[in-house]
């Protein structure tokens, strides 16, 4: 089953995970060590992020380093941008808005 970026960004401990690891590479241990959850629990987060391709892998040695895959983060972004223009519209509306009733107090 081919799992939406969407619904994986949806778990806050997905969203966690993520926010983990962008700051550095880390492996599975590390990143369970931030959460009480089985080590378990972690890898079934973990391979729900690989699958949706917001985190990739690699091995060095015999560790595995998981780290953010920031070519799909860009990807969320661009879809929120959209959104991003409505709210900053209405906001800026609003700000008008509030602006002529101030001025019409005065």
């Amino acid at each position: 089953m081919r799992r939406d970026v969407f619904q994986a960004i949806a778990d806050p401990t997905r969203r966690a995970i993520i926010a983990l690891i962008a700051l550095q590479a880390m492996t599975p241990n590390a990143i369970a060590e931030h959460f009480d959850t089985t080590r378990q629990a972690v890898s079934k987060h973990l391979r729900i992020l690989s699958e949706c391709e917001l985190i990739k892998h690699e091995q060095q040695g015999r560790e595995i380093y998981y780290e953010l895959e920031i070519d799909k983060m860009k990807e969320i972004d661009h879809w929120l941008e959209q959104f991003r223009k409505i709210w900053e519209t209405r906001f800026n509306q609003l700000d008008t808005l509030l602006s002529t009733l101030n001025t019409n107090k005065l």
